[in-house]
């Protein structure tokens, strides 16, 4: 497990004022690790995120049969920042039917008509499961922000100067009323600086393997890269609670971003005190009779 101290580098904690240029994109977050060296911290990374990874399917099981709980994890970031590998190698020991995967791309004009936020509802996980969401309801924050033109068709006398700040509100009523009712939720933006994001991008388009993952359209979205960050700042500063946490992830190198997800999320679980039902003497009896006629047959 990585030290507490260090996972608190990362963490918002509600109300603080953030400023992404304050946060390191790559691996040297401490003077301690840069004593240590690049490749000590890139050795205990992989290892941190081996064990995690043994963990969290563990745990998983116990997120099942405790009944009690779901958990909700949020991806966000800036295009080629990770998110895809992130999600493949930190959830990859978990039992796929107790994991959901949703990744959100434009609305349609069903969702166009509906609340902001309906979409991502229907697909909420249930108890004893995880659901991810890639990308999430916070793109309505972010893309229609830097974006207006994309804001649903709304009445007259909603689009005022209060707006952002009414769906911030909203959102944190969301996420209140799902912890209320035993959805934890953790957030990540994945922080990749705009010199890896181009260095990402060239590879794309130099491997054939890796073309298909380029598209024009994030090349366009790089040219409001600023506009992005002032967004990013915007909704973090406004939605970083106690019961639904931001946490900044360095994203420069994928695999200090692996290890510190996982950790997060297993630690998370962990502090839950998730356990096997108990059974009473009536069913224990049972058991028991169930044993003895399969020892008899």
């Amino acid at each position: 497990m990585i030290k507490k101290k260090y996972i608190k580098l990362f963490h918002v904690k509600p109300g603080k004022k953030i400023h992404l240029k304050d946060y390191d994109t790559g691996w040297a977050q401490t003077d301690e690790f840069k004593d240590f060296g690049k490749e000590k911290v890139k050795e205990r990374a992989n290892a941190v995120l081996e064990q995690n990874v043994q963990d969290l399917a563990q745990v998983q099981q116990l997120l099942y049969a405790d009944d009690r709980y779901s958990l909700l994890i949020v991806f966000q970031a800036m295009d080629a920042a990770g998110k895809d590998g992130t999600i493949k190698h930190v959830m990859s020991g978990v039992n796929p039917q107790g994991c959901q995967v949703f990744s959100f791309k434009k609305p349609s004009s069903e969702d166009l008509d509906h609340n902001f936020l309906w979409r991502y509802m229907k697909c909420l996980p249930e108890r004893g499961r995880i659901g991810i969401f890639n990308r999430s309801y916070y793109e309505d924050v972010l893309v229609v922000k830097v974006h207006p033109e994309l804001l649903q068709n709304l009445p007259d006398g909603k689009k005022g100067e209060t707006f952002w700040e009414n769906r911030y509100e909203d959102i944190n009523a969301f996420e209140r009323h799902l912890e209320r009712n035993g959805t934890v939720i953790l957030k990540f933006f994945l922080n990749v600086s705009k010199k890896e994001q181009k260095k990402r991008f060239l590879e794309r388009l130099e491997r054939p393997e890796k073309n298909w993952k380029f598209s024009s359209a994030d090349l366009a979205e790089r040219g409001h890269w600023d506009d992005y960050q002032e967004a990013y700042e915007d909704m973090i500063n406004a939605t970083s609670t106690d019961w639904a946490p931001w946490y900044i992830i360095p994203a420069d190198n994928k695999w200090v971003t692996r290890a510190l997800v996982a950790d997060i999320i297993t630690t998370t679980l962990n502090d839950l005190n998730l356990k096997f039902p108990e059974l009473d003497d009536e069913q224990l009896k049972i058991l028991a009779q169930s044993r003895k006629a399969l020892n008899e047959e």
